[in-house]
């Protein structure tokens, strides 16, 4: 059985591994786009390729931090997400960096629209309509596990005390 969580470990160190290229490539991306731009002259199509850069430099984020969530919890910790606060924080982690980055994202598909073609509005509006969605989600869930947290307190001490050896 050994064998396989050394496996395990290592399927998602690759995975977390391919995680952070792509974060890699899109910040050099979004980099180079926002040179670009900046290079282009100071319109309202210079505004636009920025504000993609910052679109592309989001999901970069998100890349990056799912490579960190993956290693940290999978791999250093190997830790079973099975107690409600280790849920919990694993969740909160992940969401957070999605709802950025789609929010983000939602704004820029609201720049473009704006400018480009007004009949995409809709579809910008549906990726913030669906962040609100997302975020309220979030908080339900936060509050409905802080109950599952009291009634185990010692979880919450032994995820702190994970944290402690991480750093």
């Amino acid at each position: 059985m050994k064998i396989f969580t050394v496996m395990f470990s290592a399927v998602h160190s690759l995975m977390a591994l391919l995680f952070a290229l792509a974060a890699l490539m899109l910040i050099v991306i979004s980099a180079r786009v926002g040179w670009d731009a900046f290079n282009a002259g100071m319109d309202n199509a210079t505004a636009l390729a920025v504000i993609e850069a910052m679109g592309l430099l989001a999901a970069g984020v998100v890349a990056l931090q799912i490579a960190e969530t993956i290693i940290e919890e999978e791999v250093i910790r190997d830790s079973d997400i099975s107690a409600p606060t280790r849920v919990r924080r694993f969740l909160s982690r992940f969401f957070v960096v999605v709802v950025v980055a789609l929010a983000l994202e939602g704004l820029v598909a609201t720049f473009k629209a704006l400018h480009e073609d007004p009949t995409q509005l809709p579809y910008a509006a549906s990726i913030l309509i669906a962040v609100a969605f997302m975020l309220a989600a979030w908080g339900v869930f936060v509050h409905l596990n802080r109950s599952a947290e009291e009634l185990e307190p010692e979880a919450m001490e032994d995820a702190k005390q994970e944290d402690q050896k991480l750093k």
